[in-house]
């Protein structure tokens, strides 16, 4: 039987011990590579942070009655530029007692600052999430008044074809329609006089 000795000039024992720490530090690297997918896999993607990043929003173009579209959060906003007649329309009591929540006492629809009878920071412009609130379609967008598909006690506002529910120009929720509460207002600022951020609420909020 061949025993070798523990001899640090053992040159078998050197030996041993150089092929027992190269395979330690490969080990090691090779435990590291594996680990950076892993570790990477917990951070959010670039387009996941983008996403949920702020919009910035030009509406210098935006002439009175109109409405553009953008996307924050992967979801559809509109921008509304009210008319003082869509104004008016909309504070009428015969309006307002069709209405499910006038006065948007459901809080969680609307920032603070948007509570309000406009529901916005600035009477003329309305920011409002695009989704129906009662499975998530998106609605129509319908200012005339009074068209025949609607009925005579149509304001102008906004009707969601998938169940019929209908919301005035303010996102507020009409009674008797499957929709339990009014549109949603994100969080949104105005940053310049023509250019709105959606994503932030106004300082000092």
């Amino acid at each position: 039987m061949n025993i070798e000795t523990l001899s640090p000039d053992n040159p078998h024992q050197r030996k041993r011990r150089m092929l027992l720490t190269a395979t330690a530090g490969m080990a090691g690297i090779g435990g590291l590579f594996a680990a950076v997918p892993f570790v990477a896999s917990w951070m959010p993607s670039q387009r996941a942070q983008s996403a949920g990043a702020p919009e910035i929003v030009d509406i210098s173009g935006l002439e009175p009655g109109q409405q553009l579209t953008v996307k924050w959060r992967g979801r559809p906003v509109w921008i509304l530029r009210r008319t003082p007649d869509m104004l008016s329309r909309m504070q009428v009591g015969t309006h307002l007692t069709r209405l499910r929540d006038p006065g948007s006492q459901v809080t969680t629809q609307q920032p603070a600052y948007a509570r309000n009878a406009n529901r916005s920071l600035a009477p003329e412009y309305l920011v409002v999430i695009a989704v129906c609130t009662h499975l998530g379609c998106v609605p129509t967008f319908r200012p005339g008044v009074a068209p025949p598909d609607l009925g005579p006690d149509w304001d102008g506002g906004y009707f969601c074809p998938c169940h019929g529910s209908r919301f005035d120009l303010a996102g507020r929720v009409y009674q008797g329609v499957p929709a339990p509460t009014n549109l949603v207002i994100p969080p949104h600022r105005f940053i310049q006089d023509m250019l709105i951020e959606v994503g932030v609420d106004p300082e000092g909020s």
